[in-house]
């Protein structure tokens, strides 16, 4: 055969499709499992430091290492961003401040001063939101009036209340109770330096007359603010026997959800939280809850040279179930010892015997969902649990049969009255609690959203379900109603409107949907029409920002594979812009790992709040895309298309 461009480009795409399987294969744990690191903005590092200067358990060579990194990321603005190329952020750069300031930098070192006069400019400590200031109560440079007053009593209060722990999400959950207890005990940094920020203030922390505000303008908020006001003026007059009740029914909560050197609620905040609040109750330093919880915070770091950081949480179940897909896609066999050691180590984690807090709301449904980390029994998440779902049907192996249907059956019980699903609850939608003083980062709840429901929709469309299932039907109707005025969907745990609408194509796609629909169509071609010029995607961190929604930087792999999968999801694998796309997958640069190079943020923690940068997406999803392609050009017969 004469070679031609067109068999030139299709080699292209088969040589760089092996390559790239062998790499990510070459990434697997002995066991079988991937874990890649999970990095997010420079606080997580910063809030370590305070963990260790507030226990007085500085390890010297560890913080230095730690500087190093947080050194490294200051932008040139002269502060933190939350994301790469971010704009600055006030209270991260606080925190990063006061955390180096901790280390040992001088306030006259060059970066001290570019980072203080940004906090000036910016209105100063004083202005920075609640987390900030809770963690300078701790170390005595705001009073605690500068926080808002939470009484450990709400562990008390009814589930009929306006404000219970069952109406906020997992992790607001997890943070809240360990939180509780350290308001009640206000205990103070050992800070054997005797570190202060005061220079960070426009004006002097003690004479600040209102540090807390109404997060979002409304009514609702100004009530809340003023029930603070007045709640607070009563808390000397609380009964004494119910502080210690409220103390009793927090730790009654905590323990059983530490969850071993996996820590509470798998997140570094819950867990530090739950550290300083066994501190502060007077845990001995070698009782065995405190031991297991610092062990779980510590597991957290990751270092490379000189440099290091502490991760948010760990991400081996979401890394190894889309590793899976992708190097299925490749056409690895299913039988591959390597493919069954990841599905083994996968089936031996799924939750069979732990009525998680989803159970408040779902009472009698069985479990049957995964977790995100490696072990974190009361918090399964519906994301996880529909794409691990996905992966072994597609092995067509009968050993994965009674995991499918436990987990199928939890999935479709998770599901919330709108017709969608949250990530971690069931009708998470108490939307005036996000007008609480506390809730000022607004990421307190866990409502339903596109990219999660579509996740389901896809995952019981390839089981078999149809239009004809309520299940289905309802979930169907709750996406077209979330569909945006110019054709994408929202997506709430990825980078952003790309994430969420390639999401939603695929869920179409395994329903056998018209793909000529007009909802179709309209997706398709704002998918189409933002397309950079070399052929990739690139949608910007800050698009979460009202004014910023079209704001693009560069094309990532990533987000250039999201779009290629949900456009040949909709039917347009020989679209010109497709072949485009693959040609800049193939051009972009990769790493001595295999990997594509990325340094953007593409994950979602909590938008405008708390960004992420998955390592291992740039090892999976451009592997994935390749391959689907790849599959489709050869035109086999079954060009079945699996996955998200």
């Amino acid at each position: 055969m004469i070679p031609t461009e067109s068999t030139d480009f299709e080699y292209g795409v088969d040589r760089r499709v092996t390559e790239a399987a062998e790499a990510l294969l070459a990434l697997q744990k002995d066991d079988g499992h991937w874990v890649f690191e999970l990095e997010a903005d420079s606080t997580i590092p910063s809030e370590y430091i305070f963990l260790k200067h507030f226990l007085d358990e500085v390890d010297e060579e560890l913080e230095a290492k730690i500087a190093n990194y947080l050194r490294a990321a200051q932008a040139d603005h002269g502060g933190w961003p939350l994301f790469e190329n971010g704009a600055f952020e006030l209270s991260a750069t606080v925190k990063v401040y006061f955390a180096l300031k901790l280390v040992g930098d001088s306030p006259d070192a060059p970066h001290m001063v570019c980072a203080r006069e940004a906090v000036l400019a910016h209105g100063g400590a004083e202005a920075a939101n609640v987390f900030t200031r809770f963690s300078l109560a701790l170390f005595g440079q705001v009073p605690w009036r500068a926080v808002p007053f939470m009484p450990i009593e709400i562990m008390l209060l009814p589930r009929w209340f306006p404000f219970h722990l069952s109406k906020v999400s997992y992790w607001s959950r997890t943070v809240i109770v360990p939180l509780l207890i350290i308001m009640a005990c206000k205990p103070r940094a050992r800070n054997t330096k005797g570190v202060h920020v005061r220079e960070l203030f426009r004006t002097p922390p003690e004479e600040v007359e209102r540090y807390n505000t109404n997060p979002t303008g409304d009514i609702v908020g100004k009530l809340f603010l003023a029930a603070d006001t007045a709640i607070r003026r009563f808390e000397p007059f609380f009964p004494k026997g119910s502080r210690q009740k409220a103390i009793r029914r927090a730790i009654e909560f905590i323990t059983p959800r530490l969850n071993g050197e996996d820590g509470l609620g798998g997140i570094f905040p819950a867990m530090a939280n739950a550290v300083m609040a066994m501190d502060a109750l007077g845990y001995a330093k070698d009782h065995p809850d405190l031991v297991v919880a610092k062990r779980s915070v510590d597991k957290l770091l990751t270092m490379q040279g000189d440099k290091g950081y502490c991760q948010p949480c760990l991400s081996p179940i979401w890394d190894t179930t889309l590793a899976l897909h992708a190097v299925l896609e490749a056409d690895v066999p299913a039988e591959d010892e390597r493919i069954m050691a990841a599905f083994d180590w996968m089936l031996e984690r799924q939750i069979l015997d732990v009525e998680g807090d989803w159970a408040m709301k779902r009472a009698g449904l069985r479990p049957g969902g995964w977790a995100f980390e490696y072990w974190n029994d009361y918090y399964p998440d519906v994301d996880d649990t529909a794409v691990i779902v996905m992966a072994m049907d597609r092995t067509g192996d009968a050993r994965y049969a009674d995991a499918i249907d436990r987990a199928t059956e939890w999935i479709i019980g998770m599901q919330s009255k709108n017709g969608g699903w949250g990530a971690f609850d069931v009708d998470n939608t108490y939307r005036y609690l996000e007008h609480i003083p506390f809730a000022d980062h607004g990421a307190l709840l866990d409502p339903p959203t596109a990219d999660v429901t579509a996740r389901c929709i896809q995952m019981l469309g390839q089981l078999g379900y149809d239009r004809s299932h309520p299940t289905v039907r309802r979930g169907i109707d709750y996406l077209m109603r979330e569909q945006e005025r110019d054709g994408s969907w929202f997506g709430r745990w990825g980078v952003n409107h790309v994430y969420g609408t390639w999401s939603v194509l695929c869920a179409f796609e395994a329903l056998g949907e018209d793909m000529r629909a007009s909802h179709i169509r309209r997706a398709v071609t704002w998918m189409l029409q933002r397309q950079k010029e070399d052929g990739g995607w690139g949608e910007d961190c800050a698009t979460y920002t009202p004014g910023q929604r079209h704001l693009m930087k560069i094309s990532t792999p990533s987000q250039t594979a999201w779009a290629l999968l949900g456009l040949m999801a909709a039917g347009e694998a020989e679209h010109e812009a497709v072949r485009r796309g693959v040609d800049y997958l193939l051009r972009a640069e990769r790493d001595d790992e295999g990997k594509w190079v990325e340094s953007l943020y593409t994950g979602t923690g909590f938008p405008r709040v708390f960004y992420l940068r998955y390592h291992g997406y740039s090892a999976y999803f451009p592997l994935w895309a390749l391959a689907r392609y790849r599959s489709l050009m050869r035109a086999r017969e079954d060009t079945r298309q699996y996955g998200t």
